[in-house]
């Protein structure tokens, strides 16, 4: 994309898909009501993210970044603005269409890692590929490539309770990319985990993004693993703010 292109243009042209990012939130804002008090947690925020790019979401607790991910995550409505996906828009999609979208092109990763307890390290990561129709054989294999790449080869049959806060959070990350998403929102994945753990955590999703190619959104409050991603923004009287 040259100089003279805006963003906006990028995201709504089709004549270069590399032109223009793998997401795109357009002018979004969103209201929360509570009683009389009306509180306006977006207000025409844009957020452009490109495949191969990893960013860097920082900013205190009530600032809105969840709802920024959520948003971004077709999990929930602007009350105005646009998300693109892929250069396509999305409001006006049916909601078995959004959860299209989801399923195959977007991967969560959250701050508790919801494994399920009574399955594997494997199973989980397994399951959400054969929800997809993948066969058992294939599923497995690629359970084993992705955890191995997070450093699990010598714990794939243990289940959750049996794995250390790091080690959970790293087949919840495997989990996420299971399905190949082209997407990755992690919301503060690592607020659990100590500063040692954290790094080990992030160092490997890094990894992830750089070799898949994800366009990826984390929130964190972790100024020294921010400074290590590709770009950094905060959410500031309700725009989306670029960090140096």
């Amino acid at each position: 994309m040259d100089d003279t292109t805006t963003i906006s243009e990028a995201a709504t042209s089709t004549a270069d898909k590399e032109d223009y990012p793998l997401v795109f939130l357009h002018g979004i804002s969103r209201q929360f009501h509570q009683g009389d008090a009306t509180l306006d947690i977006l207000k025409s925020a844009e957020l452009a993210v490109w495949a191969g790019q990893s960013v860097a979401l920082v900013a205190p607790s009530g600032a809105g970044k969840s709802t920024l991910l959520h948003i971004a995550g077709l999990l929930e409505h602007p009350d105005s603005g646009e998300v693109y996906i892929d250069g396509a828009p999305t409001t006006n999609l049916s909601d078995i269409q959004r959860t299209r979208i989801r399923r195959n092109d977007i991967g969560f990763v959250y701050q508790f890692h919801h494994l399920l307890p009574e399955f594997s390290a494997i199973e989980n990561v397994m399951l959400p590929q054969m929800v997809r129709g993948l066969g058992r054989k294939a599923a497995s294999e690629r359970a084993v490539e992705l955890l191995s790449y997070l450093g699990l080869k010598d714990r794939l049959s243990h289940r959750p309770a049996e794995l250390s806060g790091g080690e959970q959070q790293r087949v919840a990350i495997a989990r996420a990319v299971a399905n190949a998403p082209r997407i990755l929102l992690a919301d503060e994945p690592t607020g659990n985990l100590d500063v040692r753990t954290a790094e080990h955590v992030f160092g490997a999703l890094g990894q992830l993004v750089r070799a898949s190619g994800l366009a990826a959104v984390i929130a964190t409050h972790n100024l020294e693993i921010a400074a290590r991603m590709d770009r950094r923004v905060t959410i500031r009287d309700g725009l989306v703010v670029e960090l140096p």
